[in-house]
């Protein structure tokens, strides 16, 4: 059985009270006393229930979401997210804020991590933007203490703690094997629409995508990526554009946000076989999926992501190792056929 309290105190020959003060670091016990029970410690080989030390004296762990505004559906499902995580902050012990910044500013990101007191948080958790200015705040939270998690697009430069999304990578690879297969050797141009490369997470994803598709599926070649930082109407006329004048594009992989002008845009050309993979399952999309304007969808659960970040930056403010199977997200291909 793993060795108690109790038994530290009996090893020691202190009182239960002694001990609680030892290991909780507390004043008012004498130096001969500390050494006694931190050598009765390491005798019994007792090892701290944190989790449950936390619990009993009820702290709660302040916590920062930062995540851009904007008509970005994802983005929006994933601000419900945490706005829902905020609802059970009684039964998590935690306490969530959440700033928004306007899209693709690195300057806003910075200014909100600077603005953040390291003393009245636990931890934060952001959606980040690939930049030197963005890296540097973020490195100097963790260097005043704070867990810092990056959330759906990572901070590969910086010190960050963890990394909460999918493999972007594997995404675009998952995608391009989509595309490939689903045009059987038809040759032509496969136009790949992009946010901001920017973000490490679409830098990745078009890196996947580039890299199976010219291994595997060589009769198709890449335009792009065509860069619409996420807007629908730059979406739209970004596609209209490259469909008017290039008729050997065969397939389209919007691997951003903004697919509403992607359905626009489609819908203008339903007399091209167009193989169509996009990401995120959202209201536009999903329908699209379902009347066959798309023909997949690559997801990624925000909600996990959230879950995840909760827990990581908890255990990191406690000190304790993750559960690495347990913070792994999934990558989601959905069809008409299994669309949820």
């Amino acid at each position: 059985m793993r060795p108690t309290v109790h038994d530290i105190a009996a090893e020691a020959g202190v009182s239960l009270a002694t001990v609680d003060r030892v290991l909780n670091g507390r004043p008012g016990v004498r130096r001969q006393t500390v050494s006694k029970v931190e050598s009765a410690v390491l005798r019994l080989g007792y090892v701290r229930d944190v989790t449950a030390a936390n619990l009993a004296r009820r702290r709660v762990y302040p916590l920062v979401f930062i995540v851009p505004g904007g008509p970005n559906s994802f983005m929006q499902n994933l601000t419900a997210e945490i706005a829902a995580a905020a609802q059970r902050s009684t039964a998590e012990r935690t306490s969530i804020r959440i700033e928004t910044v306007p899209p693709f500013d690195p300057a806003a990101i910075a200014k909100a991590l600077d603005a953040i007191d390291p003393k009245a948080v636990s931890g934060v958790a952001l959606v980040a933007t690939d930049t030197a200015d963005v890296t540097e705040a973020v490195d100097r939270l963790i260097d005043h203490g704070v867990p810092v998690a990056t959330l759906v697009s990572d901070l590969p430069g910086s010190r960050r703690t963890h990394f909460c999304g999918i493999d972007n990578i594997a995404a675009g690879r998952t995608a391009a094997g989509l595309i490939g297969r689903f045009c059987s050797g038809r040759p032509g141009t496969v136009l790949v629409v992009a946010g901001s490369m920017k973000l490490t997470d679409h830098a990745e994803r078009a890196s996947g995508f580039a890299a199976v598709l010219e291994a595997e599926f060589p009769e198709l070649a890449i335009a792009g990526p065509v860069e619409t930082n996420d807007d629908a109407d730059k979406v739209r006329q970004s596609v209209e554009k490259a469909l008017a004048t290039n008729p050997e594009i065969v397939g389209i992989y919007n691997l951003g946000a903004g697919n509403r002008g992607l359905i626009e845009a489609l819908s203008k050309h339903r007399d091209r076989k167009l193989i169509v993979v996009a990401h995120e399952v959202t209201q536009h999309s999903r329908q699209a999926l379902a009347d066959g304007v798309f023909d997949a969808l690559i997801n990624q659960d925000c909600g996990h992501e959230v879950r995840s970040a909760i827990r990581v930056l908890k255990a990191r403010a406690d000190g304790l190792d993750l559960l690495n199977a347990q913070e792994r997200i999934r990558i989601d291909v959905f069809l008409k056929d299994n669309l949820p």
